[in-house]
């Protein structure tokens, strides 16, 4: 009986492209990780922290981060601080209309 040669295709169909999703998911991360070290000072870093934890949930929600950004910027100076909450990406995805949804 001849030696059977494991290749591992038999348990992983898509060698060499399934960890691709992943990779891409940790690129800001590895991108950003050399621009965090240049924030200036902790509240440069908590700034930066609010800024891409923002982008990170308008994303989560379907929306286009600039589209959003641009939305809430636009009316953030007159909109009162005790309705602050109505300008979070899950509040403003109803009310952006859906050329400025980013595309699924």
């Amino acid at each position: 009986m001849p030696a059977r040669v494991c290749t591992g295709e038999e348990n992983a169909p898509y060698q060499g492209t399934h960890n691709l999703i992943a990779e891409r998911a940790l690129r800001p991360v590895a991108l950003g990780r050399r621009n965090y070290l240049f924030a200036g000072s902790d509240a440069g870093g908590r700034t930066a922290a609010i800024l891409y934890s923002l982008i990170g949930t308008a994303r989560l929600n379907g929306l286009d981060p600039e589209a959003y950004l641009r939305y809430v910027l636009s009316r953030i100076g007159e909109h009162p601080i005790k309705h602050i909450e109505e300008l979070l990406p899950w509040k403003v995805a109803g009310k952006l209309g859906p050329a400025l949804q980013q595309a699924a």
